[in-house]
């Protein structure tokens, strides 16, 4: 390992926090970022009575709720509005921050990938000891890169990240509404490895998360690349396979605008192969009990009616969900098969496919093990590493 990483994972690793018997209840709550997630999360908060400050560097998105009568939650959850800077019971607005996260308990990086980035190099002197990150979602190996970032911030505070791998609901935003329906558990782990009790505090807010061991294992739970990238581009007419069939002049039925309806017998083939894949890496590097093929696609699909079901994104959502798919998803899977000398074939094609259909190369931009610091030159030498990140490790 090398003695910059190998530093990085001695202080990244260190756990000065102790087991205790009665877990804590999070309740002043940071959310940066103003997209849906945020609101999401941030009306979720006040729904618990907790202290909650939402921060965007965007003026557009902190005036749209301020003209607003604040967050609207339908569907699920918590239903109800909920107000922002109209007292102590309502959502506080701020472009600062600084003022932000001072004080908070727990702060949440949501968005884009490139903005959680932007966060945690940021944060990095801004934080103290004891807060708690949570990225929602992480995807794979998210709280390895934040990590990464705090460092080269200069960051020297013993904070805990969370990885998540999504949220309590799907949501469909219409304006600062959001029309929500739950979803099942998704899986969560922290770094450094063992801190239960930060999870714990945020079960009020978040109560379907589902802790593994480490946050290697949470990253190779992460199938939601594999299940949206076949989803949101194959389809139509020449395929007749994925979405549904609606005459001329006809309504879809509601269980026919659902994400599950979006997939047909087609995509489910290469979903499965990509699901085979990422199991057979994560195989190598001594990750197993992923959940069943069938059982791990449904809980990133929901199901096409009824309660629960994923809405289809609007056109805007469903082009972050490819470029975030690519570079937070299946670089990192593709990057690990690498080093493991395992081909993943079906994984490297959606990663081109996508990059053209987006007319990027996004794939340059992707979370790979060395632009995290991993630059190990076998797998024995990442597991260690990943072992130092991750005390206790297998």
């Amino acid at each position: 390992m090398p003695a910059d990483f190998e530093d990085f994972a001695r202080v990244a690793s260190q756990s000065r926090s102790s087991a205790v018997a009665t877990p804590p209840r999070f309740n002043r709550i940071a959310v940066l970022g103003g997209g849906a997630d945020a609101r999401l999360i941030a009306a979720l908060s006040l729904a618990e009575n907790c202290d909650v400050t939402l921060f965007s560097a965007y003026g557009k998105e902190l005036e749209q709720l301020r003209a607003s009568s604040g967050i609207a939650l339908r569907g699920a959850g918590p239903l109800g509005s909920y107000q922002v800077d109209s007292g102590a019971s309502s959502i506080k607005l701020t472009a600062e921050l600084d003022a932000a996260v001072d004080g908070a308990e727990v702060i949440f990086l949501t968005g884009p990938i490139h903005k959680q980035r932007t966060y945690a190099m940021v944060l990095a002197d801004h934080l103290a000891d004891g807060q708690v990150l949570v990225l929602a979602p992480g995807r794979s190996l998210g709280a390895v890169e934040a990590a990464w970032m705090l460092r080269l911030g200069g960051g020297t505070a013993d904070v805990t990240l969370v990885e998540t791998q999504g949220l309590p609901f799907w949501f469909k935003p219409e304006g600062t509404t959001l029309a929500l329906s739950a979803r099942g558990p998704v899986v969560a782990a922290t770094l450094p490895r063992g801190r239960s009790e930060a999870i714990a505090g945020l079960s009020h807010i978040l109560p379907n998360l589902d802790e593994v061991d480490s946050v290697l294992a949470s990253g190779f739970a992460d199938l939601s690349a594999a299940v949206n990238i076949p989803a949101l581009v194959m389809g139509g007419p020449g395929l007749a396979s994925g979405g549904v069939t609606v005459p001329m002049g006809g309504v879809p039925l509601p269980e026919n605008l659902t994400f599950a309806s979006l997939i047909g017998s087609d995509q489910m083939r290469l979903i499965q192969a990509m699901a085979e894949e990422r199991r057979q890496v994560a195989r190598a590097f001594g990750v197993r009990g992923l959940p069943d093929t069938d059982e791990w696609i449904a809980n990133h699909t929901g199901p096409q009616k009824g309660e629960g079901a994923r809405p289809v994104p609007d056109p805007n959502a469903a082009r972050i969900m490819l470029r975030d798919g690519v570079i937070g998803s299946l670089v990192p899977l593709s990057s690990a098969a690498e080093l493991a000398g395992i081909d993943v074939p079906q994984t490297r094609a959606m990663i081109a496919l996508t990059g053209a259909i987006l007319d990027a190369d996004i794939a340059a931009s992707g979370r790979r093990l060395e632009t995290m610091g991993i630059t190990a030159n076998s797998i024995d030498d990442a597991r260690r590493t990943f072992d130092a990140l991750t005390p206790g490790g297998r």
